[in-house]
């Protein structure tokens, strides 16, 4: 038998529930009174587990695998430069680039959590399964977002910032919604994709004019349709149920030959990157087997679309990527150094670049060789 009793402890008055419990032998009942306002151990103990947890909250909600994968290719873009490597600049381009992609990857969590609900592949994300309110999530994105175009603007400089502000945008809110209305969702993400290694080279060199900071970008741009259909194909259930127009949902032809298209347009590529003077030749020879096989798998998939091929190329375009960047990297044309008369090879991080002026576009000189 439990009644809501008031006592008073100290001068003030206390509401605490008390259970009356009896003893039959001596028809005695004794008052233990439970105050509503505490915390039992097991509450407290579950609310302290949620803040241990919070960071890999923080991890999950920034898709921390996608994130790495953009910040290395932020690195790779920025070590292809031909100006001088400053280690400085160049952890603060790929921390501010990290930030940038965590708070798009958590707006677009945050649109997506009714669909999310949806898929096997997303039902267990942080939003999706209550682990944190929609409002912290946001909180979350704003004070990285923030924080990382900060970083760009006023430690690497303006033209970076400007490039990862844009592509917050065209992921959070134009990639996110296209993909519930077409099938150019693919093409704009492919772009999305594409920018983290063109901002590397402009944090790098000061500027994107020159043909060969887009050399990179183009691969990735390219590489990412291989990648991304074969994920895809296998994932139609759900996006079907979703509701995404995907186009291994919504034109399977068109995917299937998309991937083998620009496959070629990949390989392509890699003969076009000596021949804009980023790279030595010896690049387009070295990079032939590695996208002659990604070609045959491409091919494969086209002919036979089942799981097992689709899977197979998925695979190998994860290890394709990493060969492919240590590849260029290492037959990268030109390295910044002392010119002759001992003087270092000015860079996009002297004093104009520092003030940031996004109208005005730094040239960093090129040390080349005699024809």
């Amino acid at each position: 038998m439990e009644e809501l009793a008031q006592t008073m402890k100290g001068g003030h008055k206390r509401i605490g529930l008390t259970t009356l419990v009896p003893f039959p032998e001596k028809n005695v009942v004794c008052k233990i009174e439970k105050d509503p306002c505490k915390i039992e151990k097991s509450e407290r103990t579950s609310l302290i587990t949620d803040y241990i947890k919070l960071h890999k909250h923080y991890l999950k909600l920034s898709k921390i695998k996608l994130t790495s994968l953009v910040v290395a290719t932020t690195m790779a873009g920025y070590a292809l430069a031909p100006a001088p490597f400053d280690l400085y600049t160049f952890a603060m381009c790929s921390l501010g680039t990290g930030l940038v992609s965590a708070t798009a990857n958590t707006i677009n969590q945050f649109f997506e959590v009714s669909f999310d609900a949806q898929m096997s592949r997303t039902k267990n994300r942080v939003l999706v399964r209550g682990h944190l309110t929609p409002v912290h999530a946001i909180a979350f994105a704003a004070v990285s977002g923030i924080i990382g175009l900060s970083i760009l603007y006023h430690e690497v400089n303006g033209i970076t910032a400007m490039l990862g502000a844009s592509n917050l945008i065209l992921y959070t809110l134009i990639y996110t919604p296209m993909k519930r209305v077409s099938i150019a969702n693919t093409w704009i993400g492919s772009v999305v994709g594409a920018i983290p290694p063109l901002m590397g080279w402009a944090g790098c060199c000061g500027n994107v004019l020159t043909p060969g900071a887009w050399i990179l970008p183009a691969i990735l741009y390219a590489w990412q349709f291989p990648h991304f259909n074969a994920l895809s194909w296998n994932l139609r259930p759900d996006y079907s149920r979703a509701g995404y127009r995907m186009m291994a949902v919504i034109n399977p032809d068109l995917c299937r030959k998309t991937t083998v298209r620009y496959t070629v347009i990949l390989m392509a590529l890699c003969y076009l990157a000596p021949a804009l003077d980023v790279t030595y030749w010896w690049f387009a020879l070295a990079s032939t087997p590695l996208n002659a096989s990604f070609l045959y798998l491409a091919w494969t998939f086209n002919k036979h679309s089942d799981s097992a091929n689709s899977r197979r190329l998925f695979r190998f375009s994860l290890l394709h990527l990493p060969l492919l960047m240590v590849l260029i990297l290492s037959s990268k044309k030109y390295w910044a150094n002392t010119d002759t008369q001992g003087d270092k090879v000015e860079s996009s991080h002297n004093e104009s670049a520092k003030k940031n002026d996004l109208l005005t576009i730094f040239t960093a000189p090129i040390v080349t060789s005699s024809v």
